[in-house]
């Protein structure tokens, strides 16, 4: 039996930038269409059209997720596919096994990959030995899923993002470079307030400077927020740097970052601007209550923008 052809025909899903406007345009646009045309219909209901029936998805979580999880699983199902639940903390990923022989094993099995780890490397690694798709579920570097559903969620609050302005503040980290990507590719200006040393990479500032990117940093948040569209932040330390910062890490970066909290000034300084945030969200550390539960508050949008915008990169992936 011949082994299968060379994946250079897989289409992967890894990062924003490694994708064209045009591509990322359709792929939003087939959210919406995923979206309007289920119309109020059961939650666990299949959509009319199957175009992924029969196939599989192996789903590999080295990080803990509610969302990314919950979402593919049911975007699978609802395209009439299936999905395998694999923990990479039991499985042998990167450990005794390599992760290219892995790739190729998964090649062997099912039809598509989503990797949500601690490692970007990781991911690299899989999509390159992989003969199927492999899509970024989450890695330490960026997040770029929850950016598709950001995106879907801000043009049906504010219209068309593109010459919008949007303000990042808070920690530079996985979801913030994300966002950096998405300014880029769809065209909007992005301001990003935060500590000089939890800044984004400064190669990723010079990508978005040589695209011709819109992206500035500003210290002060408030004057960041003037005139913005939206408002977007993350929690100040993520799971995965919890036990390297310790209680004293953890305890100076809360300071750091505390003067950019997303609170009711800061909200009044962007005025008509909308609230996102990837969740799950630490109230009263990055975000306030009164923001969080606020009229201008979109987070739970955006959460149920998750499935919709997956279902559209799972179809444009395995189709």
């Amino acid at each position: 039996m011949n082994a299968p052809a060379k994946a250079m025909t897989a289409k992967h899903f890894l990062d924003l930038d490694a994708l064209d406007g045009v591509t990322l345009r359709k792929l939003i646009d087939d959210a919406k269409r995923m979206k309007d045309a289920r119309g109020g219909r059961p939650k666990g209901a299949e959509d009319d059209v199957l175009p992924l029936k029969g196939r599989m998805l192996a789903l590999i979580f080295e990080k803990p997720s509610t969302r990314t999880r919950i979402s593919f699983d049911v975007g699978m199902r609802q395209l009439g596919g299936e999905t395998m639940f694999l923990d990479g903390r039991d499985m042998q990923f990167g450990h005794g096994e390599t992760v290219g022989d892995t790739a190729r094993v998964l090649s062997r099995y099912v039809d598509a990959v989503m990797l949500r780890t601690k490692r970007h490397q990781s991911l690299l690694e899989l999509a390159e030995a992989s003969t199927i798709p492999v899509i970024n579920g989450l890695t330490d570097k960026t997040h770029p899923c929850q950016l598709m559903a950001d995106i879907m969620t801000f043009e049906e609050h504010r219209g068309p993002i593109a010459g919008k302005t949007v303000v990042w503040s808070g920690a530079g980290n996985n979801v913030c470079a994300s966002w950096i990507h998405a300014a880029v590719r769809f065209k909007f200006e992005l301001r990003v307030a935060c500590p000089p040393e939890i800044a984004p990479d400064p190669r990723l500032l010079a990508w978005a400077r040589q695209e011709g990117g819109s992206v500035h940093m500003v210290r002060d948040p408030l004057e960041a927020a003037s005139g913005a569209s939206a408002v977007v932040t993350d929690t100040w330390v993520q799971m995965s740097e919890t036990d390297q910062l310790g209680e004293g890490g953890t305890r100076s970066r809360h300071n750091s970052l505390s003067r950019y909290r997303v609170d009711e000034k800061l909200m009044s300084a962007a005025k008509d601007a909308i609230f996102m945030h990837c969740l799950p969200a630490h109230r009263g550390e990055e975000v306030t209550d009164a923001v969080m539960d606020g009229p201008r508050s979109v987070v739970f949008d955006e959460a149920e923008n998750r499935l919709h915008a997956q279902k559209a990169v799972l179809v444009w992936a395995m189709t």
